[in-house]
Formats: structure tokens, sequence, C-alpha cells
């Protein structure tokens, strides 16, 4: 089957928008890709280039493997309303536009519900030093106190957070992670849902899990931090989970 790809030129926008309409659209296939989706809910943004204070959105209600370029919907930190069409989920909002006005350094933004990070919230420890996959996001990793969700203040305390860490396990809900770039994001909260993972089955077994000593733990922290603040960092797994939804003929660059 042949794809239409799109332009910036039919949507009478600059063309780094329509690129990061394509990369946030590709961003949510690959979360249904990898099972990550909860029906209609949870969300991924962008930071606009070029309109530090506007960010894209999805159009709440639809599938992630509906999501497209052009469906998705641009707003700004203030809640102004820039799309004709579509709609935002207030929550959303309120997580998403608390996030950019916090770091203005962050560009991307992914929040999941996954079952094993939700898991993982509830519990009082949450991750331990047990595995690498845990040891990737040691030293990022926030625990964000379970809030009102439909608060500003809510937004505001998740901003907070944020400036502690690029991966958060959001107490009693889920997960998230930000990124300079899409794929620093993703990357993240692969190597994150990942870490849960093997939690949970660690937690399930009927033996008590051998402990990373501090000093390797501290060592593998700082040989690892300054890779993951290089532009290229996610950038080979981002290709290849393009890749991946270009097999299943996508349409998301409409």
């Amino acid at each position: 089957m042949m794809i239409n790809v799109l332009n910036h030129k039919a949507f009478h926008m600059t063309e780094a928008e329509w690129r990061n309409r394509c990369d946030l659209a590709a961003l949510y296939r690959i979360c249904d890709l990898y099972g990550w989706t909860d029906t209609i809910n949870t969300h991924m943004s962008m930071r606009v280039d070029g309109e530090p204070k506007c960010f894209l959105i999805n159009n709440y209600g639809e599938l992630f493997n509906e999501i497209t370029a052009s469906s998705l919907v641009k707003m700004d930190i203030d809640g102004n309303v820039y799309s004709k069409d579509g709609a935002y989920n207030d929550a959303g909002f309120i997580i998403h536009a608390g996030i950019f006005r916090a770091r203005p350094d962050i560009n991307c933004v992914m929040h999941t519900h996954v079952r094993v990070g939700a898991g993982i919230s509830v519990l009082e420890r949450g991750i331990r030093p047990i595995s690498q996959d845990a040891l990737e996001v040691y030293h990022e990793l926030v625990y964000h106190e379970y809030g009102s969700l439909g608060s500003h203040n809510e937004g505001d305390a998740l901003g907070v957070s944020c400036q502690k860490g690029e991966c958060l396990i959001l107490r009693n809900h889920g997960l998230l992670t930000v990124g300079a770039t899409p794929w620093a994001a993703l990357r993240r909260m692969y190597e994150l849902v990942r870490a849960c993972e093997i939690e949970i089955i660690a937690r399930g077994l009927n033996e008590a899990p051998t402990l990373i000593a501090p000093e390797v733990v501290e060592d593998f922290t700082r040989r690892n931090k300054p890779k993951r603040a290089l532009p290229e960092y996610g950038l080979s797994d981002w290709r290849a989970a393009l890749r991946q939804i270009e097999r299943l003929e996508a349409n998301w660059q409409q």
C-alpha cells in the first residue's frame, strides 16, 4: 500500500512544526506498538521548535494508532488553543504545561499507565539497584507523590519534581519521562519500563534479590550520565523503532 506523506505547506505551518508533528505522531505509534496504551488515555507532548510556549498533544479521543501529524492539537502553556479542530485532556494539559514551564531545556514529555509501572508506583520502596536496567535510570529517578490531577498546583508540583530528574514514578499512578528530544524521552521510558518489569519479577520470587554494590552503582552513574546528555542519546533506538512502524505501513505522516 502506498502511504501518502503530506508536508507542512499543505497545512500552512512552519517546516519545524510539521517535523515536530511527524515525530510526535510517530512516538504515539511506537507506544502503540510497544503496548504502552490505555485506550484513549495517557499522553505525550512535544514543544514546537521556535515557539517555546507552544506544544503539541494528542487529540483526546483518538487511539494511539489513529493519531497523525495533522490531528495533533497545538496549544500553549497558558491554555490557549491554536488548532481549529480537536480536543485535549484537561489533566494532560496541566501535566505537560507544568513541566514545560519548569524545564525550558525539555522538548518532549511522555506519560504512560503501563501496568508494571503502575504496579511499582504503589510500592513504598519502588525500584532497587538489582539489575543493569535499574542502573540505567537510577540516577535520574524521582518519586512524585500523588496529587490532585485536575489542579494547576499539581502541574507546578510535577514541574518541581522534573527539575530533580528525568525519570519519574508517579506514586499510585504511572510513569513519566522527559527529554530534549523524542528519542531521549522514548529511550528513558523503555529503560524505566524494563527496570519496573525486572523489579516486579524479582518481588514474585521466593528469594531476596542481590543488590548491586553502591560503589558499582556510583561508577555506572559516573560513566553513564555524560552519554545521556548527548543530543544523539536514544537516536539509534528511535530509528529502529521508526523502521518497525514503517513496516506496518502506518500513516502517521498525514
